[in-house]
């Protein structure tokens, strides 16, 4: 998995929202299949108008992310969420300042509020499980 400095150079590298938007969905249809079994409501995120699933493993002390949609751009979306936390340990989970990884690679300003929001509660749940894990 590509780490953020690389996708910020690489959206860097495209000119428009409208291949951004393509390159996200790409993301997306890399993720792993989710195993059926995840698609529950424990696993269900909160807050976001689209079917999202997270769910996390800890494993030598760091915390991995799985996550999957029903919807393309935000499949994406979690995609770049999990290149940010995933592989971290919880203290490093909490110091991320998602808010200026967001802003590197300008989605606050070209996403629908609904999808903000559902960002939002995404890096949330993922905060909530580095707090229990």
């Amino acid at each position: 998995m590509m780490d953020i400095e690389e996708l910020t150079e690489n959206f860097e590298l495209l000119d428009n929202w409208e291949d951004r938007y393509r390159y996200i969905i790409e993301l997306g249809e890399q993720l792993e299949p989710l195993p059926e079994e995840f698609r529950a409501g424990e696993w269900k995120v909160k807050g976001c108008q689209s079917q999202v699933w997270l769910v996390p493993q800890k494993r030598d002390g760091k915390i991995y992310f799985s996550g999957d949609s029903d919807a393309m751009i935000v499949k994406g979306l979690i995609a770049i969420t999990l290149m940010i936390y995933s592989g971290k340990t919880a203290a490093e989970i909490k110091a991320v300042d998602v808010e200026t990884v967001f802003g590197r690679l300008k989605l606050q300003e070209h996403l629908s509020p609904s999808r903000r929001n559902g960002l939002l509660a995404m890096t949330d749940k993922i905060k909530f499980y580095a707090g229990i894990l």
